[in-house]
């Protein structure tokens, strides 16, 4: 069984590719992609954006990590997806990292980088990190 790869074409994903060799961090990039790509396939849904986010949340449940991470490691990888198809911690991470300068502490790094200009490419909300519902705690509130 092989992955239907006509169904992203027609979408606005781009799969990640297959990390280098390079280091010893690489076997868990590694396990990671192979674990994100053998997913895909077996997701039971025709919405690419579903079986993109369906795969990382499988992924990082299978390995025993964040689905943050799992979705970082493969944006670093290439993944280019819409912000539906990411989990919402990994979007937080990046909507705080992109609100520092580059070469601030938790800045962003240039895969996210990328990965904001291609969101502004497919015309998402340029102003969503500003967007965000603060919680305030009331007069009198226990804290």
């Amino acid at each position: 069984m092989t992955i239907d790869y006509r169904i992203f074409q027609s979408s606005d994903i781009v799969l990640p590719q297959f990390p280098d060799l390079d280091t010893a961090q690489r076997s868990d990039d590694q396990d990671i992609y192979v674990r994100f790509m053998r997913h895909l396939r077996a997701v039971p849904n025709s919405q690419p954006v579903v079986k993109v986010l369906s795969a990382i949340q499988f992924t990082a449940d299978f390995l025993g990590y964040n689905d943050a991470q799992v979705a970082k490691t493969l944006v670093d990888m290439g993944l280019r997806a819409p912000r539906r198809a990411l989990p919402a911690e990994f979007l937080e991470y990046v909507d705080q990292a992109l609100m520092r300068l580059d070469w601030q502490v938790g800045g962003a790094p240039q895969s996210v980088q990328h990965l904001a200009d291609y969101w502004h490419v497919l015309g998402e909300d340029p102003f969503i990190r500003a967007r965000r519902e603060h919680v305030l705690l009331e007069e009198g509130a226990a804290v």
